[in-house]
C-alpha cells in the first residue's frame, strides 16, 4: 500500500485540530465542576461525544484499504464523518453559549 498523499493527510490533521479543540473546549467549560448536571448539559455533552466519536473515527476510515486501488469511495465516508465531526463540537459549544 502506498504512503497517504493529498487529502489522507489533511482530513487526519484537520480531524486532530478540531478534535484538539473541543477537547479545550470542554476543559473550559467546567466538565468537572462539582455541581449538579442540568438537561442542557446533558445535551451538550452527548453532541460533544457524538463530534469526538466522528473525528477520532476520520483517520482510520481515511486510511483503510479499499478493493480497487483508485477509489476514494473511504475517503468521501471520511469528509463525511468529518463534517459530522464538526458539527457536533460546534453545536455543543454553540448550545453551552445559548443555554
Amino acid at each position: 500500500m502506498p504512503t497517504p498523499i493529498g487529502s489522507v493527510p489533511a482530513l487526519s490533521a484537520a480531524s486532530a485540530t478540531i478534535f484538539s479543540i473541543g477537547i479545550v473546549f470542554l476543559g473550559y467549560w467546567g466538565l468537572y465542576e462539582p455541581i449538579q448536571w442540568r438537561a442542557a448539559d446533558v445535551f451538550v455533552f452527548v453532541f460533544a461525544l457524538i463530534g469526538f466519536g466522528c473525528l477520532g473515527l476520520v483517520p482510520w476510515v481515511a486510511t483503510s484499504p479499499v478493493e480497487p486501488e483508485g477509489s476514494d469511495s473511504r475517503i468521501r465516508i471520511a469528509r463525511h464523518l468529518f463534517l459530522a465531526g464538526v458539527a457536533g463540537i460546534w453545536l455543543a459549544v454553540a448550545m453551552s453559549v445559548i443555554f
